[in-house]
């Protein structure tokens, strides 16, 4: 048999054998058959990691179509890589080799170091961390930039705009509709002005068309602004660790979360972007 591909929607799953090019509708949780809104029935596939396996702890991460015609099993995910998220405090750009000199230098401080649970790289390992967050299948990520800075300032680059970042990663193979999601906000000037909170909304409403419907966000126990921030944004505390000194928030998003957030997004605009060439308005 040849390597199977898997469509995801929210409860539905279908196969297709590529060799045949076959397509097999299945049904998924409760039997259902409904797609994640704006969504269409071939827009997002999730590659098996074991080829020829319908086990659910074989799902490895949510594919765009286009990515995987002609393609092999070692397609990547590049789901935002043309995609730019415009709100009104922040802009959302792919993490371009662009930003990586701005990031290195944030990643000096060890307050960052020590908030985010991360260890010193060299320029070179930046560089290659950053192909690996462009290219991985089970990551997602987008620079912010400072909107207002970004739109009023003629000729600012993005580096020059960078304040944070924020992520999501897919993290349990068993589960392709969870995944942690982080954010940074690494400028201290441009701390406590909303700009994390519109990040991460506009990532969650990002994500949740593409079947993501459970979100968990690991923080320091000590970084209280950020386990604010999360629980304003209706996560709830699920788990705490003393060994990693961290607690874990969660969010499922049901019907009425889902419109939520809609209504708490509904001004983010979604553009095309191409390497730092996207202009602003």
């Amino acid at each position: 048999m040849g390597a199977l591909e898997i469509r995801l929607g929210t409860w539905c799953l279908g196969l297709r054998n590529r060799s045949s090019g076959e397509w097999t509708e299945g049904t998924g949780r409760n039997g259902a058959q409904a797609w994640p809104p704006g969504v269409g029935v071939k827009d997002c596939l999730i590659i098996l990691n074991q080829p020829g396996s319908l086990s659910c702890k074989n799902f490895w991460s949510l594919y765009p179509l286009e990515c995987l015609e002609g393609k092999n099993d070692a397609a990547t995910m590049r789901l935002n890589q043309n995609t730019m998220l415009l709100g009104k405090k922040v802009v959302l750009v792919p993490y371009t080799s662009e930003h990586v000199p701005r990031y290195h230098e944030w990643m000096k401080s060890e307050e960052l170091q020590r908030l985010t649970a991360s260890e010193p790289l060299t320029l070179e390992q930046e560089y290659a961390m950053q192909r690996s967050w462009r290219e991985d299948a089970d990551k997602c990520t987008f620079i912010v930039l400072d909107a207002e800075k970004w739109q009023t300032q003629p000729g600012a680059t993005e580096e020059s705009c960078m304040v944070g970042d924020v992520n999501l990663f897919l993290t349990d193979l068993e589960d392709p509709t969870l995944g942690e999601i982080e954010v940074m906000i690494a400028e201290p000037s441009c701390r406590g002005k909303g700009l994390g909170t519109e990040a991460v909304l506009a990532m969650l409403s990002y994500v949740t068309t593409l079947g993501l419907t459970k979100f968990e966000a690991k923080i320091g126990q000590e970084n209280e602004p950020s386990i604010r921030m999360f629980q304003k944004l209706h996560f709830e505390q699920v788990a705490a660790s003393s060994v990693f000194q961290e607690v874990t928030l969660r969010l499922t998003v049901s019907e009425s979360e889902h419109q939520w957030l809609l209504e708490q997004t509904s001004h983010v605009e979604e553009k095309p972007y191409r390497d730092g060439s996207a202009e602003p308005c």
